[in-house]
């Protein structure tokens, strides 16, 4: 798949996962253990009698799922996935053992940088959902994208120049 770069980008575009990605109980309770060692991450009783109800993945977890997934998805742009920051994440139900996780991103905004003519600036927002088509995460994300060299050039060249020195008469 092509290398998106940000005049490839449109409001309204949107990308998928491919194949989607199994979620295992040892998953949920191995990246616990190591990165977020709550209770109702770790042990299926101590799920069972929290808000989750039930042995539940860490947010964290998940994220780290949605990035992989988001890395093996049709959303390439040119340079990597570079993020600026977030306007939103957001966990609107919790992973469980057995879940099937996939993603779609939408493109919400394109706009060139003006101080950087190489680059500009992409708003997606990408969910996360479960076998069920019920949504796990939500990430609104500002991504860093290259332009093509030939437009970044043309940019550079529209710029007016900064060399505002005259000479006196």
């Amino acid at each position: 798949m092509p290398e998106l770069h940000l005049e490839d980008l449109a409001p309204g575009q949107r990308y998928r996962s491919g194949r989607p990605l199994a979620v295992s109980a040892d998953d949920i309770t191995g990246f616990a253990a190591r990165f977020d060692p709550q209770p109702f991450h770790l042990d299926e009783e101590a799920g069972r009698g929290s808000v989750f109800g039930g042995l539940a993945a860490s947010g964290w977890h998940t994220a780290a799922l949605t990035m992989r997934l988001l890395v093996d998805s049709e959303f390439r742009p040119a340079g990597g996935i570079v993020g600026a920051g977030m306007d939103e994440l957001r966990w609107p139900r919790p992973v469980r053992p057995g879940d099937e996780l996939r993603i779609e991103t939408e493109v919400l905004e394109v706009r060139p940088s003006r101080s950087r003519p190489e680059q500009g600036m992409v708003k997606a927002r990408t969910t996360t959902f479960n076998g069920r088509d019920e949504p796990v995460q939500v990430l609104v994300a500002n991504l860093i994208v290259p332009r093509r060299p030939a437009a970044a050039a043309q940019q550079r060249d529209e710029r007016p120049s900064t060399n505002s020195s005259r000479q006196a008469p």
